[in-house]
């Protein structure tokens, strides 16, 4: 015996299919806004003021910033076209770009040559140097440095 399969039949799997639908999408919509890092900054339009000026001034500097990990040890180089420059770090963070639930803040000191900071083992993937340092003339210089970590 077969069973007929009626309007209301289809009514509710159409309702049940958009309902998986619904409930996955939400749900992906609140993982990622959950694990979301944060603002880049408090207010955007103060900042892109003077964003032209800023940049302007960090790009004359012609710094080459590179950064990568070995033996439990990250290495910051700064050079420009004279050679290792010693700047001021102001701050630094190295953690993922997707969540911060594993940045940490690496203190660095200055071997002669570059900048050298003792860090835990880390993860493999790409991971972010958020540096914040100052020239010796003063010159603000922000950048995100990616650092490959391949294990």
């Amino acid at each position: 015996m077969t069973k007929q399969l009626t309007g209301w039949h289809v009514l509710a799997i159409f309702g049940t299919a958009f309902a998986i639908i619904i409930s996955v999408n939400l749900t992906l919509a609140f993982q990622a806004v959950a694990t979301f890092p944060g603002l880049e900054t408090r207010n955007s339009y103060v900042v892109s003021q003077a964003f032209e000026e800023d940049r302007a001034a960090q790009e004359a500097l012609g710094w080459a910033v590179s950064a990568d990990v070995t033996d439990g040890e990250l290495h910051l180089l700064i050079d420009d076209a004279i050679g290792p420059v010693v700047a001021h770090i102001k701050s630094a963070t190295l953690g993922r770009a997707t969540h911060v639930g594993e940045d940490i803040t690496p203190e660095f000191f200055h071997d002669g040559t570059r900048f050298v900071a003792d860090i835990p083992p880390l993860g493999a993937g790409n991971w972010n140097l958020r540096l914040v340092a100052e020239a010796p003339d003063g010159t603000a210089f922000r950048q995100r440095v990616i650092v490959q970590v391949v294990q």
